[in-house]
């Protein structure tokens, strides 16, 4: 179901694999140590924001997909390929935003 974003896709990366799914702190740190606390923070941070995106994610494409009778127990071709089609406009969406507060970050940090 979702073959664009997680398999076969020939979609890149949003992010760098050092940084993790969200950015991460390792990428942001350059590679230098971190106090344990400070990565358990991070971590924790990092599993808040991933855990708000699908929760987010998962209410958006629901409401907008799928039909409020349940008349069927599988979804519909219609609104699988619906679904497919959320998922993926939305990791777009956050890579390209995303994208932009990097380069605007990085501008500022010249």
């Amino acid at each position: 179901m979702f073959g664009g974003m997680f398999g076969g896709g020939a979609q890149k990366p949003a992010v760098s694999p050092a940084a993790g799914p969200m950015g991460g702190m390792a990428g942001a740190m350059g590679g230098g140590q971190m106090d344990p606390n400070a990565q358990l923070a991070a971590a924790e941070q990092e599993m808040e924001m991933v855990t708000d995106m699908f929760a987010r994610l998962g209410e958006l494409c629901n409401k907008k997909c799928l039909i409020q009778r349940y008349s069927d127990e599988e979804l519909t071709k219609a609104e699988a390929v619906c679904i497919d089609r959320c998922v993926t406009k939305y990791f777009q969406v956050n890579r390209e935003v995303s994208d932009k507060l990097a380069k605007m970050s990085q501008a500022n940090q010249q």
